[in-house]
């Protein structure tokens, strides 16, 4: 059965494969346009299959919130390149992925693979199959959150990384502009400052017991940042031992009230000093000016890893921690606000990044 160009168009308008693969196909079909689909999506099938072991650590991380179902939605879908993650036909794939999350309510990726592509009659793992021969890279659904609340969201430097804020508050007060901006701004916040929690009291006692020893042995191990009356009594012992080397004493003498002291120590003295301080971990922990300084250490953590005791960035709106904010905006408005969760996704974070040798790629080239 013979072909035209019309044909391996509009082959190419139902399939979104480059002009070469549809009119091989169309050959490989004699010109039937449903086998030619057929042969495509097989070669789809096999070109997954074939790119599968290949590094995906770029992409994007989408968004997308509707607010007349309550629904918000944060995926990231992973490329071979950064270019690919910029693609028109990617990007429009990934919002549809966050609109079938939405609609569909899958429980992992697994179950969204097996689901029907939002606005086509096949699954999700056929489309990305056809993407993949289409666009010539591995591709990959990495992960999802659904949440079925008052969300807003905010999508940096193009897909980089997404956040997804839950507001708990009641449907008239959310759809206040001032609302939104609140939203839109602790999204903001996420993305820039990166808070691990939400708020201390959602840390465990054995989550924070582990912080504050981390700490602690920090301390020790650093005796640089060691309260002055601590410091001095471990180089007292240092010097008392003969830990120390006489050029070392002989430096700390010098240098003993310049607060850049530990430069001109050797690197066999700082040693020298972590190991007695470890040593006395037990009395310094009980000593109370080791105490507090180890105290200020935990809480000026605290602050930085918890969303609502953060500073907020945007001094501009309020001069304080993000929960002074959350409050301060909740007053102007009369109502009652609180920020029930968040999510932030950084694309390809914890994934191993494809190292591109340009020298070697078009030494390939050139030689064949």
């Amino acid at each position: 059965m013979a072909f035209t160009a019309q044909d391996v168009k509009a082959l190419r308008e139902k399939t979104g494969v480059g002009m070469m693969e549809c009119k091989k196909a169309l050959q490989e079909a004699d010109g039937d346009m449903d086998k030619a689909i057929e042969y495509l999506r097989e070669r789809g099938l096999a070109a997954a299959t074939k790119k599968a072991g290949r590094a995906a650590a770029e992409g994007a991380v989408l968004a997308y919130t509707d607010e007349a179902k309550k629904l918000g939605v944060l995926v990231e879908v992973n490329s071979e390149t950064d270019f690919v993650g910029k693609n028109e036909k990617f990007q429009a794939f990934v919002l549809d992925v966050a609109k079938t999350i939405a609609d569909k309510n899958p429980a992992d990726v697994e179950d969204l693979l097996g689901v029907n592509l939002n606005g086509t009659d096949r699954t999700v793992q056929e489309n990305l199959q056809d993407l993949i021969l289409s666009i010539g890279e591995n591709m990959k659904i990495r992960r999802f959150a659904r949440v079925e609340g008052l969300t807003c969201s905010y999508i940096h430097g193009g897909g980089e990384r997404g956040v997804l804020v839950e507001i708990d508050t009641d449907d008239a007060t959310f759809a206040k502009e001032e609302c939104k901006a609140m939203g839109k701004n602790l999204a903001m916040q996420i993305a820039a400052m990166s808070p691990e929690y939400l708020a201390q009291s959602d840390i465990s006692a054995d989550e924070l017991d582990k912080m504050k020893n981390i700490i602690v042995e920090s301390s020790l191990n650093t005796p640089d940042t060691l309260p002055k009356p601590i410091l001095t009594k471990v180089i007292a012992e240092a010097c008392e031992k003969k830990l120390w080397s006489d050029a070392d004493i002989a430096a700390y003498e010098e240098q003993k009230n310049n607060k850049f002291l530990f430069n001109f120590l050797s690197e066999e003295a700082k040693a020298a000093l972590a190991q007695i301080a470890v040593a006395h971990k037990a009395e310094f922990v009980d000593d109370k000016i080791f105490s507090g300084a180890v105290d200020g250490r935990f809480k000026k953590q605290l602050k930085e890893i918890c969303l609502l005791e953060q500073a907020f960035v945007r001094t501009d709106l309020f001069d304080g921690t993000v929960g002074g904010y959350v409050a301060d905006v909740a007053k102007k408005l009369g109502a009652d606000i609180k920020i029930k969760n968040f999510i932030c996704y950084v694309k390809g974070e914890g994934l191993e990044k494809k190292e591109e040798n340009f020298a070697d790629e078009i030494a390939k080239m050139v030689n064949g």
